[in-house]
């Protein structure tokens, strides 16, 4: 099937109203921009023809009731169709309270946005004629009560009868848990396996085996595109966080049936309040990168000793905040061999060391359809 269209992309939202914001000094979200925030993307894609929009989680700030009640509405108001996954933040318990909703109401906010069953944390849906996305919930609790990022069992034998349903359509996968490694040994290192999809492996097995080559991820809060075994995970960086992207993509197939995904990224450079709101957000993450950065250098596998660590932190003000730019690229020649080698490690190089420079700007070529 000859397949052309259009799609955005807008990951981990973190919505607040004004008065819900919570103001915890470390923080390194600019919520208080949110808003704002959204409100010119969503200007500039009304203006772009795009076929649809995907929301991978993270909606709000927090699982905050007027939170999800604010952005339903907002989105009812586009027009173009809008579907969504809930985040870690969107269901911090299992259970609701007074302010915050629990699990199992989120697909009942969001009725519209792919959960024509609002009894099943999970969908898949048609959004085009020949194109499936199935949206999936990286959200789940343990025996203790404690969030954990996986797919139950019972998502995983759903997935498992849908996906021989859909062999003649290309199908899109948004979750919000990254499926495909986007930093070094991230699945193994105490910083970054949060950030990974728990049982990863399985679903990636599944998706293989299907011919699905295509995910759309959250959480990280960086701009990323990683590859492996024949899936391409498509992580956007957060609207509250530097650089404030967004993404545009178009699918086309030409004249032999050969698909590919354009993939073009955008920035919110300003908001009210924030005129350089890209010079200043930059800042703030750097401001407060000490502790995360003291961390990385104390882990494994530097395992340095907190007062080597601490000369260091100086030099890394800016490490998170390029690598949540994208396609960077590192140099420390002032650090000793190891250290040199574990931070270059992080630039978005090919395995020849050359620049890849694929995570904000890149068209990848998909196969026939």
């Amino acid at each position: 099937m000859s397949l052309n269209f259009r799609f955005a992309v807008v990951s981990d939202l973190h919505i607040g109203l004004p008065h819900t914001i919570w103001d915890h000094p470390t923080r390194f979200h600019l919520v208080e921009v949110s808003i704002p925030a959204l409100e010119l993307i969503l200007e500039h894609l009304e203006q772009q023809n795009i076929d649809f929009l995907l929301l991978p989680g993270d909606l709000t700030q927090h699982g905050e009731k007027e939170n999800h009640a604010w952005l339903e509405k907002r989105l009812s108001q586009l027009p173009f169709p809008v579907y969504v996954i809930p985040g870690n933040h969107d269901v911090p318990n299992l259970l609701p309270n007074e302010h915050l909703i629990g699990l199992n109401d989120f697909p009942y906010y969001y009725q519209k946005y792919g959960y024509d069953n609002p009894e099943q944390l999970y969908y898949t849906c048609e959004v085009l004629p020949g194109v499936q996305l199935i949206g999936l919930n990286s959200n789940n609790f343990d025996e203790s009560g404690k969030q954990v990022g996986c797919l139950d069992e019972a998502q995983v034998a759903w997935l498992e009868q849908v996906l021989p349903q859909l062999k003649d359509k290309l199908v899109l996968v948004m979750v919000h848990h990254n499926v495909v490694e986007h930093l070094p040994n991230q699945s193994r290192h105490p910083l970054g396996r949060r950030y990974m999809l728990d049982n990863a492996p399985v679903l990636r097995k599944i998706l293989a085996e299907a011919g699905v080559n295509l995910v759309f991820t959250g959480h990280l809060h960086v701009q990323d595109v990683a590859y492996a075994e024949g899936i391409y995970d498509i992580t956007t960086g957060s609207l509250v966080s530097y650089p404030h992207p967004y993404r545009i993509l178009q699918l086309r197939t030409d004249e032999q049936g050969k698909r590919s995904l354009q993939i073009e990224s955008h920035r919110v450079e300003s908001v009210p309040g924030w005129e350089n709101l890209s010079h200043n957000s930059r800042e703030w993450m750097g401001d407060r990168s000490g502790p995360f950065v003291l961390k990385l250098l104390t882990a494994d596998p530097l395992n340095l000793p907190v007062a080597d660590a601490e000369k260091l932190i100086s030099h890394l003000r800016y490490f998170w905040a390029n690598i949540a730019d994208g396609d960077a690229l590192f140099d420390f020649p002032e650090f000793s061999p190891a250290e040199r080698r574990y931070f270059e490690a992080f630039s978005a190089t090919t395995q020849d060391g050359k620049p890849a420079l694929i995570d904000n700007h890149t068209t990848l070529l998909l196969g026939k359809g």
